[in-house]
């Protein structure tokens, strides 16, 4: 006889088990059926319904030259090199006289993304790296509906497009609130990865404000996003979009988990300044600024690593003319809290230029508060190196912290715009690695103003070398702060 074991019984014997178990454990912990929550998994049907049909396809084209086909013209260069150094002609049938005439331009494609639509009335949002670049926008309806679009305005530091097809009743999203989404939270992208149209992928959201070193602080979440879907939506449970996805972290050029997402409040503001004038208008107030380690924060007085601290101020900038000094730690600016670097071009830049705001910052350990007007923000501009004359006298206790200075003569400090400082003739160990040159003009160390050799003389004498030193000096036209560690 042959055993076959009763399968059914064994379930059901373990089934009863486990029920007794969970009745045990409930009996042994019974407040705990009220903390614990069964959630079922999101179902995302209902969603591509509803928010599917505003999401389009992009195709962008570029005109080329066409290259020349082989025999053409471009031989005649070839056959020209072997007659004039004496090589032997190939067997190369003789071409017509090349014409003067510029060879037409073909359309290729360039590239394929997403986007999605903002208005009913053709407005579509997607990123600026998407179009940049292209001669022609294609877009694609998920009715297969074909439009040619026009580039309204393009903002490369956030990442954000506006581009218009001329159609009206198109399914427009609903903006979602940004500041209601958690982490943690199920979220959605629509998009076309790798030309794969109408593609949905899910997952949650990994991280807010994330700072990745660009203008804007991004969603992070680990829907699967690939090439393709740049510029397409980040939607949530109640359809809204809250976000444009934008980059991935990522070593072999596909997903791995992490995804970035422009804030769909912060993209809202780029568009509707894209939409009225075509252009993004900035503010800037001309600082250098770095993060607050710990280590300068306790050199400083602030103790709490927090702020933004200003290590250039820009001559004849908003800054300058407010009375901001390198060194100063920004802490507020306009009432809002800067509790990183990060922070203060961010809100900088959201305010209109000419405005008059209000800073808050620390200096020699205490608060001052600031008034500045907001410039607009352009290009970055290249500080010129100012030439200071030689002179003999020299210091002696700088060297102590690798530093070799000489007094300014009153015409140099005439020239330089300048009541005080000493100049930095040569510069090794700690002041080397904390970025002092030759050339540059010390203004004050450790919070104390320097007018000769013989007053930073005196300060380092007093200064306990086996603290950091704050130094405050002058490059070209640009007031900086350096932090020089004590040496071995």
């Amino acid at each position: 006889m042959v055993f076959v074991p009763n399968f059914l019984a064994v379930r059901r014997a373990g089934f009863a088990w486990i029920v007794c178990c969970a009745t045990a454990v409930l009996a042994v912990y019974p407040n705990q059926s009220a903390v614990a929550q069964v959630r079922a998994l999101p179902d995302f049907t209902d969603l591509v319904d509803q928010v599917g049909p505003s999401v389009v396809n992009i195709r962008t084209l570029e005109k080329v030259t066409p290259r020349t086909a082989p025999g053409g013209p471009g031989d005649e260069d070839m056959l020209e090199f072997f007659r004039r150094f004496g090589i032997p002609m190939p067997n190369v049938p003789r071409q017509a006289p090349r014409s003067n005439r510029p060879a037409p331009e073909e359309e290729q494609p360039k590239g394929v993304g997403s986007g999605f639509i903002f208005s009913s009335d053709g407005l579509i949002m997607t990123n600026a790296h998407v179009v940049e670049g292209a001669d022609e926008v294609l877009v694609t309806l998920t009715d297969k509906r074909e439009f040619k679009a026009k580039i309204l305005g393009s903002d490369k530091r956030s990442d954000v497009a506006l581009v218009k097809i001329e159609a009206t009743g198109l399914p427009a999203i609903k903006v979602g609130d940004v500041g209601r989404l958690r982490v943690g939270e199920w979220v959605m992208a629509i998009g076309s990865p790798f030309g794969l149209e109408n593609t949905v992928t899910a997952g949650i959201v990994s991280a807010k404000q994330r700072d990745t070193g660009d203008y804007l602080p991004f969603i992070q979440t680990d829907v699967a996003i690939n090439p393709g879907n740049s510029g397409g939506p980040l939607i949530n449970m109640r359809g809204e979009v809250v976000g444009i996805n934008s980059q991935i972290y990522s070593r072999s050029g596909g997903f791995m988990g992490i995804s970035f997402a422009i804030p769909m409040d912060e993209a809202v503001r780029v568009v509707e300044q894209l939409r009225t004038q075509g252009r993004v208008s900035r503010g800037r107030i001309g600082v250098q600024i770095g993060q607050v380690s710990k280590e300068v924060g306790e050199s400083m007085g602030l103790g709490k690593a927090q702020g933004a601290l200003v290590t250039g101020v820009e001559a004849g900038a908003p800054a300058e003319k407010a009375g901001v000094e390198a060194g100063d730690i920004i802490l507020k600016f306009d009432g809002k809290p800067i509790e990183k670097s990060g922070d203060l071009p961010r809100i900088v830049g959201a305010i209109k230029p000419g405005t008059k705001s209000t800073l808050t910052v620390f200096r020699r350990g205490s608060m001052k508060e600031l008034t500045v007007i907001v410039a607009e923000i352009e290009a970055d501009k290249v500080a010129a190196k100012a030439e200071v004359p030689e002179t003999k006298s020299k210091g002696v206790a700088g060297q102590l912290f690798g530093l070799s200075v000489t007094d300014l003569t009153e015409a140099q400090k005439k020239e330089l715009k300048l009541k005080s400082g000493v100049r930095v003739d040569a510069s090794t160990d700690a002041a080397a690695r904390a970025g002092l040159r030759e050339g540059d003009i010390i203004l004050s160390v450790g919070n104390v103003e320097v007018g000769s050799a013989r007053d930073l003389e005196a300060a380092l004498t007093k200064h306990d070398k086996k603290k950091s030193l704050s130094v405050l000096f002058r490059r070209g036209d640009w007031t900086q702060f350096a932090v020089i560690k004590p040496l071995n």
